[in-house]
């Protein structure tokens, strides 16, 4: 999950959660609107998530040990 699935969840969700667009029939099984806010706060979490891992990344260490023979 990185920051663009984030933002095209955040971007889905607020499309159902403002009823930009409505889907014939779709009312009948699950709320648009909840659906859409649910969505949205998916899309943020892995918007967070994917930022505190990339720091984590950066801020790692990589320690080379090299050994020579000095007889």
């Amino acid at each position: 999950m990185g920051i663009g699935l984030g933002i095209v969840l955040l971007v889905i969700g607020l499309i159902f959660a403002l009823d930009v667009v409505s889907i014939p029939g779709m009312e009948d099984y699950v709320a648009s609107d909840t659906l859409g806010w649910i969505l949205v706060a998916v899309g943020a979490l892995a918007i967070v998530l994917a930022l505190v891992m990339n720091k984590q990344r950066g801020e790692t260490k990589h320690v080379v040990e090299e050994r020579r023979d000095v007889r």
